[in-house]
């Protein structure tokens, strides 16, 4: 634990891990600001002193981890002619699924100022889903001018199949239910076979 008056270095970053860590282990219900400052080991107050509540830390841990994703979609472009398209794909997509992505997704949508607050963000051009797909749409383009991608098939249908598709496994999926990876696998293995 952090002693009182000590800076704490990238407290963003080592609070969304440690609620990453609780989700992955315990559940969406065992998220709470005490659960993830006591897997942090820091003070309680670490969390509010860096975000407006509990939704708002809920809703900046999902816009983050959208970010990642479409920072990672946005390196595609860097991919075309390397690897195989399906696993460059896979590499993209699967990341939205990691660190109890499907379990974060239901706990921003069930709190309704987290939810709230992610909308207002992404309506603002915050990274989300659109960026992923924009950027899918733009590596398939990227490989078809490299003859890797049939001309039969049409960047921005796959893109938005792929990036719908992991949105609905985001919003339906929770510990238990079977993991959507392999379903996106498939998904992603189809598309390019056109």
């Amino acid at each position: 634990m952090s002693p009182r008056g000590v800076a704490t270095p990238d407290v963003r970053e080592r609070l969304f891990a440690a609620a990453e860590r609780v989700v992955d282990r315990d559940g969406p219900g065992a998220l709470t600001s005490r659960s993830v400052t006591a897997e942090a080991g820091c003070s309680k107050g670490l969390l509010h002193a860096h975000f407006a509540g509990f939704d708002e830390f809920v809703a900046e841990l999902c816009l983050d981890r959208f970010a990642r994703a479409a920072a990672k979609a946005q390196g595609l472009s860097d991919a075309a002619g390397q690897g195989t398209v399906a696993r460059n794909l896979d590499a993209v997509v699967l990341a939205l699924f990691d660190s109890g992505g499907p379990a974060l997704s239901g706990l921003a949508v069930s709190r309704t100022a987290a939810a709230q607050h992610i909308r207002t963000a992404l309506e603002g051009g915050a990274p989300g889903f659109t960026a992923i797909q924009e950027a899918i749409t733009g590596y398939l383009e990227d490989e078809q001018k490299l003859g890797r991608v049939a001309e039969t098939i049409d960047p921005d249908t796959v893109a938005l199949a792929i990036v719908g598709t992991a949105h609905h496994l985001l919003m339906t999926s929770w510990p238990g239910t079977p993991d959507p990876r392999p379903a996106m696998t498939r998904l992603v293995a189809a598309l390019m076979e056109g």
